[in-house]
């Protein structure tokens, strides 16, 4: 499934992953955090570059786009503590990375795909997380609520792919869509609803696992 460089990467990857883990939560490492974090998608970034000279390029500079502007927010977000304005900042700039991975997976949409029960599964999902949550957001109600329809848009456009690109690459990228969608709510229950516990370690490997899963998914479109 993987090929040599991605399985060598794979190893170099969970590795770095796991050094974020401990220098995150960790109070007296939290310097080596600030490098830990970047690294991941910075990584990931490293990997595509590399690898994806197959891919259309329009497609390829998307997904680029996609994973600079998710370094944006990983950057923005490690300094929510200095000011708010950093988290929406970072709201903004993964809004933008959402909104660039929908348009690479709308690249290869199958609309003969029925959407109904997914769409009806992804509404409960998102009108239960706005439920909880609409009572703790504030000012911050309409640019989560906005940040909500991006994101499920995501999901949708992810799932589009179905039938229209190999099996391998649809199922990394819609599992790595799912595993965004979840790093996110876990986010926004921390932040908005109560403190969650082991939370940076809940949003850190979803998300994690999320970019992971959609690049490589992206890589294999190549391969069908």
């Amino acid at each position: 499934m993987l090929s040599n460089i991605e399985k060598r990467f794979s190893i170099l990857f969970f590795i770095i992953v796991l050094i974020e883990l401990i220098t995150g939560t960790v109070e007296s490492l939290q310097t080596a955090h600030y490098f830990a974090k970047p690294a991941i998608v910075i990584s990931l970034l490293f990997l595509f570059i590399k690898t994806s000279g197959l891919l259309d390029k329009s497609l390829r500079n998307i997904t680029i786009a996609a994973l600079i502007f998710s370094l944006l927010g990983d950057i923005l977000l490690m300094f929510v503590d200095q000011s708010p304005h950093f988290f929406t900042a970072g709201l903004v700039a993964f809004l933008i990375a959402h909104v660039m991975y929908s348009l690479v997976f709308l690249k290869h949409r199958n609309l003969a795909n029925s959407m109904s029960v997914f769409l009806i599964g992804l509404l409960v999902y998102a009108s239960g997380l706005f439920y909880v949550l609409k009572d703790g957001l504030g000012d911050m109600l309409v640019p989560v609520v906005i940040y909500m329809l991006i994101i499920l848009s995501m999901a949708t456009s992810a799932y589009l792919r179905k039938h229209k690109v190999n099996q391998l690459s649809y199922s990394l990228v819609f599992a790595g869509a799912l595993c965004f969608m979840i790093s996110d709510s876990i986010l926004a229950l921390n932040k908005f609803y109560q403190a969650l516990p082991l939370s940076h370690i809940s949003i850190m490997v979803t998300y994690a696992l999320a970019q992971y899963l959609i690049v490589l998914g992206i890589l294999k479109i190549k391969k069908q």
